[in-house]
């Protein structure tokens, strides 16, 4: 049997298809929570508790400067996890990710202010950020190959939709828990009511954890380790032997896609509230509703690139990127709450046509044994140059130029890059991604 075939002819039973679902939306949904939440706390609370001494504007450039150093170690965690999720197994690997994540998380939740220790309290929180990415590498794209790889052919982009879908689920979950904590805290969120979020992050990994212990592991890696004993010791080496332009196509694409939706879900927030003067409720509605309709719509993009093709359905969703730009920040300057409404939600559900079928993308760019360190190292090279600098550039962009025209562009060259990327890969894709079968 070769590489190749095992994901056609390998999956699990439809209980364990849809337990491996569950459990990947799940430890997706925690890592975006994770991210999520300290996102919001970057442009609305951190800068008065760690950079004090900066004014407002800065407090917040400073503020997503740390959001941006978390995502910097995670292509090493990606490559870390990568090699032994291809070695030993994928489902061991993200146990251990989801457990540390969340120790990192809750370890935000009780840092000292400025206030209370002065600059060592940026610092620790540097520290513990840049752990939390380091863990983080290795839980998405290791959710993308479990699901998918139990799902049975002609359903890969459905199941793994599981896997993106959890983003949306986790930032729901944040901008809930960040509503429903300063509404109960009122004028002591910003001193410890921010904290709360953070902390409940606990029983969330805990719940994650008592899940995934359950799963099987994947049977494409099964197969592989008993019909294809002789795999690479070091499957990093064999992806940029084998696959080095699906490697550059799987960075384009996230990088490009990174790019827009971190200015919806962490720089919208800062800029509304900090230059906008606008009521920050607002945003954090509309991104909850944004979110709910990516969830929703990454299952509808998933099903349709099942049936048509992933190459067309991210294509469309790239271009809409492109077309969006403009649109998105013309509606936010009008200052009024329903056109905030509007810009956000069309852009996240615009966005589930790249995100949606993502999970699928990524298997079907790299072979069974150096897939988890090919899918690992694309994504989050692709996450750091995207969502990692994208807050902190527009934050740029707008002290330079007083304009949202700049970041437009800047959106738009994010598009761009994204169809890049998926043209790149057209013709591997097409080939090792198996559709249902036409009518």
């Amino acid at each position: 049997m070769s590489e190749q075939s095992l994901d056609q002819k390998t999956h699990s039973d439809p209980r364990q298809v849809r337990r491996v679902a569950v459990a990947s939306s799940f430890g997706t949904g925690i890592e975006l929570y994770d991210f999520l939440i300290f996102g919001l706390a970057s442009g609305l609370v951190f800068p008065k508790l760690f950079f004090p001494q900066s004014d407002p504007l800065t407090g917040v450039l400073l503020s997503f400067l740390t959001f941006g150093v978390g995502f910097v170690p995670r292509p090493l965690g990606g490559l870390v996890f990568g090699h032994f999720g291809d070695r030993v197994s994928r489902r061991l690997m993200l146990v251990i990710c989801l457990v540390a994540t969340g120790i990192c998380t809750v370890g935000m939740g009780l840092l000292p202010t400025y206030q209370t220790v002065g600059p060592l309290a940026p610092v620790l929180l540097v520290v513990l950020r840049t752990l939390q990415g380091f863990f983080m590498g290795g839980e998405q794209s290791g959710a993308f190959l479990m699901v998918t790889e139990h799902a049975p052919a002609g359903s890969k982009a459905f199941f793994g939709a599981a896997a993106t879908a959890g983003s949306p689920m986790g930032s729901l979950l944040g901008i809930i828990a960040f509503q429903i904590t300063a509404a109960a805290t009122g004028p002591a969120f910003t001193d410890w009511g921010w904290r709360i979020p953070f902390l409940a992050s606990a029983v969330l990994v805990v719940i994650g954890v008592y899940i995934r212990v359950g799963l099987e592991e994947s049977p494409v890696f099964r197969e592989l380790k008993e019909e294809i004993p002789d795999t690479p010791k070091v499957p990093l080496g064999a992806v940029f032997a084998k696959a080095g332009p699906m490697l550059l196509a799987g960075i384009l694409v996230n990088l490009g896609f990174n790019l827009f939706v971190f200015v919806i879900i962490t720089f919208t927030n800062a800029y509304g509230t900090q230059v906008l003067r606008m009521d920050r409720n607002i945003f954090l509605m509309a991104g909850l509703f944004a979110s709910l309709g990516q969830l929703i719509f990454c299952f509808i993009a998933s099903r349709i690139a099942d049936r048509v093709g992933l190459n067309k359905v991210m294509l469309g969703g790239a271009i809409f990127q492109v077309l969006w730009a403009f649109p998105y920040f013309l509606l936010l300057n009008t200052r009024a709450p329903a056109a905030v409404y509007v810009a956000m939600i069309v852009g996240m559900c615009g966005l589930a046509f790249i995100f949606g079928p993502m999970a699928a993308y990524y298997v079907s760019l790299f072979d069974p044994s150096h897939r988890y360190s090919g899918v690992a190292l694309a994504y989050n090279v692709g996450a750091v140059l995207g969502g990692g600098l994208s807050s902190f550039v527009a934050t740029a962009l707008l002290r330079q130029f007083g304009s949202t025209t700049p970041i437009s562009l800047y959106v738009m060259l994010g598009g761009i890059l994204s169809a890049l990327g998926i043209l790149i890969s057209l013709r591997r894709v097409r080939q090792h991604f198996p559709m249902l079968p036409r009518d």
